[in-house]
Order: structure tokens, then C-alpha cells, then sequence
């Protein structure tokens, strides 16, 4: 799982001072197609964002954390995103950012931290996730995580000019 006790991670809220961190993130053109993203944000766009990130996600639909170690190292985002609070559900999505800390079990940790989060707190029906098919370690983790594989969007996302499928993977909480 984790390498190195020591740098146990949390989930936290967006600060001012990420702005450096998330204008890195959000501007690597090689993780756009997973967004939707087209083009570069500027840092007055990515300022704007961080200074209306506190608003709640029932009103905005919306919540980014921040993945971070102990030692206060961010090295990933986690996303709620399209939360329907009528329906009880929210899709996710996380980025670890940096490669040296993939497939170390960060990942793992953030998402069930934010599993539990979505369910105990925003009370939760489902959480979801689209992933595309041939992300293979996103596949493992999620499915580590309990989530099943319920659907396939064929020919989904257009990445680098090729079409790929998505999987829809859901975890159903059968409390609420």
C-alpha cells in the first residue's frame, strides 16, 4: 500500500496558495481529454476559481479537494462533480499528479477517504466514475474499491485523434 508510513495522506480543501499546483494540474495538456479542456486557463481565470472555491456544493454542484501528504506536499486532486442531491448521487474523479507517487496506494486512500466522506456526509445514494477502457490501473483501483462495472460508452472520448470507449463504474450504498 502506502511506501512510506510517514507520509500518510489527507483530503483538504483548496487554498490560495495552490494556485501554483493547480494551474501545473490543470494545464498539462496531456490529461485534457480526461476534462473535457481545450485550451490552457490563465492564472486570473485559476485565481477566480480559487477565491469562489468555498462556495457549497449543493449550490454549485461541485467539490475539489486537494490530495496531500502529511508533510504538506500536494500531489493530487480529487473531484466531486454533477452531485445530484435529489438523486442521491455524484461522479468522481482523482489525479495523482506526479508519477513517482502512482500506484503506491494514494490514490486508493483518497478515494475511499472520499467515499466515506460522500456517504456519511452528503448522505449519498451512488458515487460514479467514467474511466476510460484502457486506463488499467484506474480500472484495478476502482474495482478494488468495490465499484462495478455497469455500462460502456462506446467510442466516448477523442483522445490525441482516436476515439476511445468509457466505462461507467458505480458504487451503490444501500443505506440511503
Amino acid at each position: 500500500m502506502l511506501s512510506n508510513p510517514e507520509d500518510t495522506i489527507y483530503l483538504r480543501a483548496l487554498e490560495p496558495e495552490d494556485l501554483d499546483f493547480i494551474e501545473q494540474v490543470e494545464n498539462d495538456s496531456q490529461y485534457w481529454h480526461l476534462s473535457g479542456t481545450q485550451k490552457p486557463f490563465s492564472r486570473h481565470i485559476l485565481r477566480q476559481y480559487l477565491a469562489e472555491s468555498h462556495r457549497d456544493i449543493y449550490e454549485v454542484k461541485q467539490l475539489r479537494l486537494v490530495i496531500s501528504l502529511k508533510a504538506d506536499k500536494n500531489i493530487g486532486l480529487l473531484d466531486f462533480y454533477d452531485f445530484d442531491p435529489q438523486n442521491r448521487r455524484v461522479a468522481l474523479g482523482v489525479i495523482i499528479f506526479d508519477p513517482k507517487y502512482r500506484q503506491s496506494g494514494y490514490a486508493y486512500t483518497a478515494v475511499k477517504q472520499a467515499c466515506e466522506f460522500a456517504q456519511e456526509h452528503l448522505k449519498v445514494h451512488q458515487i460514479y466514475a467514467g474511466i476510460l477502457a484502457d486506463n488499467h490501473p484506474s480500472i484495478q483501483l476502482f474495482e478494488k474499491l468495490n465499484f462495478k462495472r455497469t455500462g460502456v460508452q462506446k467510442d466516448w472520448v477523442l483522445c490525441q485523434g482516436t476515439f476511445k470507449d468509457q466505462y461507467l463504474y458505480q458504487l451503490i450504498n444501500h443505506v440511503y
